[in-house]
């Protein structure tokens, strides 16, 4: 908020409420008075100012979304390398993901424009592999971009097209990962930001086959298990933790899919976990994510399935049976439905006597046909009184009207 809102006027500084400084006395107590007492109340000072600065928060470039939005119109005028440009809008996406939908376009139509050679390619591919594996949150956001370039980019020399470039330098991470698992901290680290994008870049990297059906790179599929292998392997806390990242991220995707080809990976899985759990010197708090990943997986994965649309439902196989059912009163306004069993006899009757008025709904709305004998006899005429009294109301209000 500027810093306005918090400065008194010049001349209102904060007052003492009148009669905060009147003597209070006390009374008697004794022999003994007690003196009179002052109650002040303390002066506070703000320190804020309208002169002040207007506030950012550290690291931040006052500039940077100026310069941005206004070279983004115009293309890449007014950047001297594709590395600035690219850096540019990686940056603003980090900051903004939510003006991927309305500037994702522009910016692939801008490379377009300016990349034409393997190197500057490859610079591209090296450029949102660094902003992916080294920013945090960014990894989604990534992979995403990684999906939407390799299908608009029209550039492809001879080393291969974005999505293959972007394939090759994931290969180079990838094998390295037994030496990266068993790293210092820092190295972990890096390793385990690869692995997470890697996740993110197989649930959304498309491959679009010769018949338009639309799949997912099979190579990222069995590199995920040998890096869930490579960090179960050397079970310290920070590598547990990925791979439970990891597996709540693509568990269910990945099962279905190992699934599909006869595969019992995942149960493989689930036993190396349940060992880690067993004889690892990990940390009781990581012990207790393994555990809950196992439960999660039990319920395969969290997700639903809807009971078979061919089984009837009845009072014993469905606990919502009755929820269909009418609800009436009693006198006294109590409900009762057809699973209470003191009222299964006037429940019956009720039920009866609806069928008497088939065409006439609970809500009162009238079903009848132009020749339902029941209800063409009813009376639709107003009562002398209201018809009287409803005259008077349009004589007045016409009166009102001409005033």
């Amino acid at each position: 908020a500027p810093a306005w809102l918090f400065s008194a006027p010049h001349g209102d500084e904060p007052r003492i409420p009148s009669g905060s400084q009147d003597k209070v006395s006390v009374p008697d107590s004794g022999p003994e008075m007690a003196e009179s007492q002052v109650a002040v109340a303390p002066v506070v000072m703000s320190k804020l100012s309208v002169k002040a600065p207007e506030f950012y928060p550290s690291g931040y470039n006052q500039n940077f979304n100026q310069n941005f939005d206004s070279s983004f119109e115009d293309g890449y005028d007014g950047y001297l390398t594709l590395a600035e440009y690219v850096q540019d809008f990686l940056n603003h996406l980090t900051k903004q993901p939510g003006c991927f939908e309305t500037e994702i376009e522009q910016f692939a139509e801008t490379l377009n424009g300016w990349v034409a050679a393997d190197e500057t390619l490859q610079e591209l591919v090296e450029l949102v592999y660094q902003q992916a594996t080294s920013i945090p949150n960014f990894s989604y956001m990534g992979a995403r971009l990684c999906n939407y370039l390799s299908h608009h980019l029209t550039v492809s020399p001879q080393s291969g097209n974005f999505r293959q470039l972007l394939l090759q330098r994931c290969q180079t991470e990838y094998e390295n990962r037994d030496e990266a698992a068993k790293g210092d901290e820092t190295t972990q680290k890096q390793f385990h930001a690869f692995v997470l994008f890697l996740a993110e870049l197989y649930l959304n990297l498309e491959i679009k086959g010769t018949k338009g059906q639309v799949t997912r790179a099979e190579i990222l599929q069995e590199g995920l298990r040998e890096l869930l292998n490579a960090l179960f392997s050397n079970p310290v806390d920070n590598n547990l933790m990925c791979a439970v990242k990891l597996l709540k991220l693509t568990g269910s995707v990945l099962e279905d899919a190992w699934k599909e080809k006869g595969k019992n990976d995942m149960e493989e899985m689930i036993q190396r976990i349940e060992n880690v759990v067993l004889d690892a010197n990990c940390s009781r708090d990581v012990k207790h994510m393994l555990l809950k990943l196992v439960e999660l997986r039990s319920s395969n994965w969290g997700r639903v399935h809807g009971t078979s649309p061919h089984t009837e439902a009845t009072p014993e196989n469905d606990p919502n049976y009755f929820m269909n059912e009418p609800t009436f009163y009693t006198s006294d306004g109590i409900p009762f439905t057809a699973a209470d069993p003191d009222y299964q006899e006037k429940y019956q009757e009720l039920l009866e006597r609806e069928d008497f008025f088939p065409d006439y709904e609970e809500n009162g709305t009238d079903l009848s046909g132009p020749e339902d004998q029941y209800f063409d006899d009813l009376d639709d005429k107003m009562d002398p009184e209201i018809e009287e009294a409803y005259e008077k109301f349009c004589l007045e209000s016409e009166h009102k009207r001409k005033q």
